[in-house]
């Protein structure tokens, strides 16, 4: 039997078949869109630490993923007949089929969604909790633009999916492009000419929006973005252009004032570990105390309880004189994210936000916390100027070298005007020629009278920089002297031995 080419080409001037193609259009689209945005929520549901909202969510996954889209759209249209409230919309093909198609999707989609969010590291959500953004700005700010970049490449071919199931819609007469296929080939038996121009529609489909997804695609991925570096004459400009930062002034303790951080018997244990284990200090205002100890001594897990990014599970924590957090209190509660808004937190791994330019890492805290943006920007312009990374204002995190990233971190922890600056081991994930340029920031810093705690390494730069040095072991804190006391051999052998120090 010969192919019959002239009926075949035809077929293409059919007006049956656009106006078919507009409906398919039309139920993909919207299925795709609606499925996409319940998937999820269903997906935050299934990663929720309530059983009341994950149970609920992976039983619903299961099932809908288990349920054959054809029998579903059947009893979707059928369902009138339990249910006769549902007749005006059901009774529609399109409608129950958009239905039957979302319900399905967004069981499938909600694995992809959290495939997504799983991949945002657990460091992008602690740098937004350090810089006191609720749950709902984490999510907004934080993770869903990271989440839905790394999504986006199984979700257009969900897409595309999507586009071929609205096939089965068929079986309720819907009028979409199988169902003409199939009006015209039982007039005329050509099927197969029939039935290829079919599959060429779909084609033409799938391609015009799956190439219009992939331009998404492609506009949302970071390596494709060339850096934006500032000429000399620029960086010059836009100096000029700024508002000096205001220096940190020391503020003396005067008779009778609080220290500026009290922790008074702090317990953490993760299971049967007990990491600290009753420490006590006193912080004054304008002090900068370097903490040392071998691996595992609890140095990360106390300035981390300082921040909130840990539970205490005994004890209190006093902020300029303020009750601040206690053992077993809500870390998402409004108090203790103000109190979070006056201590900046440097992490050791950097945790700039990749999907974000420098200057708007900077910004991102200050404009969520309802500061201004004209004077946002002009801050983070000058902390930028500070650090010596003006240049970079425009760039990517991944653009710049460890030190430069690290750098950055300090000015977006400088942004809120912090009272108080918490550092983790900010120069062990850099190479060695690296390391002076943040500890030079970290320097200025201790100059301009800003109160520190710093977790290091660097035993030359703790001994030069420090008011007070802390020495801890085993969970507890078995120093705390001045680097004067240290090296004139008073502070005990031990802590000598550890720093490296000439032994007596």
């Amino acid at each position: 039997m010969q192919f019959e080419w002239s009926y075949f080409f035809s077929l293409f001037s059919v007006s049956d078949f656009w106006e078919a193609c507009i409906t398919v259009i039309e139920l993909s689209a919207l299925a795709w869109f609606i499925g996409m945005l319940l998937g999820f929520l269903l997906a935050s549901a299934k990663l929720s630490t309530s059983r009341w909202l994950s149970v609920p969510a992976s039983i619903y996954i299961w099932f809908f993923r288990s349920i054959p889209l054809l029998v579903l759209v059947v009893f979707v249209y059928n369902l009138p007949q339990l249910f006769p409230f549902t007749r005006e919309v059901l009774s529609n093909p399109f409608y129950s089929g958009l239905f039957a198609l979302v319900v399905t999707e967004a069981a499938y989609m909600a694995e992809i969604h959290r495939g997504g969010l799983i991949s945002v590291a657990k460091g992008q959500k602690e740098a937004g909790r350090a810089l006191g953004i609720g749950l709902i700005g984490m999510q907004r700010l934080i993770v869903i633009p990271q989440a839905f970049r790394i999504s986006l490449p199984t979700l257009i071919n969900e897409y595309i999916t999507v586009v071929k199931l609205t096939s089965l819609v068929s079986v309720i007469s819907l009028t979409e492009l199988l169902t003409v296929g199939q009006r015209l080939y039982a007039q005329n038996f050509l099927v197969m000419e029939t039935l290829s121009a079919v599959a060429v529609y779909y084609v033409l489909i799938v391609s015009l929006f799956g190439w219009l997804l992939q331009r998404l695609e492609q506009h949302l991925e970071l390596n494709n973005r060339t850096p934006q570096t500032l000429d000399t004459a620029g960086v010059a400009q836009l100096r000029a252009s700024l508002i000096p930062t205001s220096s940190v002034v020391r503020t003396q303790n005067g008779i009778g004032a609080a220290p500026a951080l009290q922790l008074h018997n702090i317990h953490k244990s993760y299971g049967q570990h007990d990491v600290l284990k009753g420490i006590d200090l006193d912080v004054n205002a304008g002090q900068v105390i370097s903490i040392i100890g071998p691996s595992g001594s609890g140095k990360t897990s106390l300035i981390r309880t300082i921040n909130s990014l840990e539970s205490i599970d005994q004890g209190e924590i006093i902020l300029f004189g303020e009750s601040f957090i206690h053992a077993g209190d809500n870390l998402n509660s409004a108090q203790v994210r103000y109190g979070v808004q006056r201590i900046g937190m440097v992490f050791q791994s950097f945790n700039l936000f990749p999907h974000r330019t420098i200057v708007d890492n900077i910004t991102l805290a200050p404009l969520y916390h309802g500061r201004e943006q004209p004077p946002s920007e002009q801050r983070a312009y000058a902390l930028l100027d500070k650090v010596g990374l003006l240049a970079h204002a425009h760039k990517y995190p991944h653009q710049l070298s460890g030190g430069q990233q690290q750098r950055v971190a300090i000015a977006r922890a400088l942004a809120m005007d912090p009272q108080i600056m918490l550092f983790d081991e900010p120069t062990s994930a850099l190479d060695p020629e690296l390391v002076g340029d943040v500890l030079n920031v970290i320097r200025d810093l201790a100059k301009e009278g800003m109160t520190m705690l710093i977790v290091t390494h660097e035993m030359d730069f703790a001994l030069s920089i420090s008011d007070r040095v802390i020495f801890m072991e085993d969970g507890l804190i078995q120093v705390d002297a001045t680097p004067q006391v240290i090296r004139a051999h008073d502070a005990g052998e031990r802590v000598r031995r550890f720093m490296g120090l000439r032994p007596l």
